[in-house]
């Protein structure tokens, strides 16, 4: 029972500006030291982590190559899960990896399904079509 199939695309277009939306906040935070974080400093992971959650999260939001930015992004939060949550344990509810996770199926999700409505390709797509 989908009782929300009509709305599909705007409900997929929704989740793709939100979540590209708070990836760029990580990525701000590790930049420019945004929302209460010290920033990366000179941690080279961390500022070219940054760079990828910030201009990936922008993409993302806006649908501007979206399906190579998202899979770029879910790369990212699969490295930065073994990297920093697994060692700390097994599973993701107690090494508090959950959103790493999240955020890298979510990416992979939106890297097959690509923009969608709502979004700069579309919009290029429009324009390139002839009359």
């Amino acid at each position: 029972m989908r009782f929300l199939r009509k709305y599909e695309a705007q409900t997929f277009a929704l989740m793709r500006l939100v979540a590209g939306i708070l990836f760029a906040c990580h990525g701000a935070q590790k930049l420019f030291g945004a929302f209460g974080s010290p920033g990366a400093g000179g941690n080279t992971l961390m500022l070219v982590a940054g760079v990828v959650e910030f201009a990936g999260g922008i993409l993302i939001a806006l649908g501007l190559w979206a399906g190579p930015a998202a899979f770029v992004a879910s790369g990212q939060m699969a490295v930065a899960y073994f990297k920093a949550h697994a060692p700390g344990g097994a599973w993701p509810i107690v090494n508090h990896g959950e959103l790493s996770v999240v955020y890298c199926f979510l990416f992979l999700y939106i890297a097959a399904h690509g923009s969608g409505i709502w979004s700069v390709d579309q919009t290029l797509a429009r324009k390139r079509r002839p009359a």
